[in-house]
């Protein structure tokens, strides 16, 4: 389904603010895998999704998604086949336009625009279904403007936009960082029900140690551009929070030095 073949990718080349990112990152993801990933800061965790999505062009290796090489796709020609959450809810969505009006606008991504009427009454009907089915009243505000919503109701928004049209990869950026913690988990739960009901493949940044364990079923961690665990099956299954610390510091050398993520070892 998706296949990063030693992608690179350095910052402020050729400077004193040289940095490698992304330094030879070789990834293969089977239809339906949901990976979740995780590793300190500046390990190239979102440098990798962003590169996926196209949001700058690496500097070598390909990116394939389904079979075809998008590696010189702009982003906005991936985004017929991906859909993104973000860590910040104010993106994502457009917030001085109703919530019907912004699943819209997600129901003809990729599409080109013609001259009619911005919402019909079907399609009223069909968005009203999966508000509804977020559990978060919602359908009953579709003329409201979304940004009058919460947080996490932004994200669970934003989220069904991103998969209202099937996408072939889901792609989410830490997309419950910045929620309360009875939030996050809403939003969590929402996620792995929207995932299996569409069978989705997914790739999801987390700070969380028990997140990155318990959900999905394959958990990655890097540091400085790699890829330095792979797990997944009952390897993963058995294994702890204290388990996944020592085989991080025991493959790079160095324990993980993160204090987000370490705080996060008990939920």
């Amino acid at each position: 389904m998706l296949d990063l073949v030693n992608v690179r990718k350095t910052f402020n080349k050729g400077t004193i603010n040289q940095r490698v990112a992304l330094d030879g990152i070789n990834l293969h993801l089977d239809d339906g895998d949901f990976v979740t990933v995780i590793g300190g800061n500046g390990a190239g965790k979102s440098t990798m999704l962003n590169a996926v999505a196209g949001v700058w062009p690496v500097d070598d290796g390909r990116i394939i998604l389904d079979g075809e090489d998008i590696t010189a796709l702009p982003d906005y020609k991936r985004a017929k086949y991906i859909g993104r959450v973000f860590q910040d809810p104010m993106m994502g969505t457009a917030p001085n336009m109703q919530l019907e009006e912004n699943l819209a606008l997600a129901m003809r991504r990729g599409q080109r625009r013609g001259l009619g009427w911005g919402v019909t009454r079907a399609e009223r009907e069909e968005y009203r279904e999966k508000l509804r089915g977020l559990g978060l009243g919602l359908e009953d505000r579709m003329t409201a403007k979304v940004g009058l919503l919460s947080g996490g109701q932004r994200q669970a928004l934003t989220l069904l936009m991103a998969t209202l049209v099937t996408p072939k990869l889901l792609l989410l950026d830490e997309h419950t960082a910045a929620l309360d913690p009875g939030t996050a988990d809403k939003v969590l739960e929402l996620t792995k029900k929207i995932v299996a009901e569409n069978h989705l493949t997914c790739l999801m940044i987390t700070h969380n140690m028990h997140d990155a364990l318990t959900l999905g079923n394959r958990t990655l961690m890097m540091d400085h551009g790699h890829i330095v665990l792979d797990i997944s099956g009952e390897e993963r299954a058995h294994t702890t929070v204290d388990g996944l610390l020592d085989r991080f510091a025991e493959n790079v050398g160095h324990a993980l030095d993160n204090d987000r993520i370490l705080l996060s070892k008990e939920k």
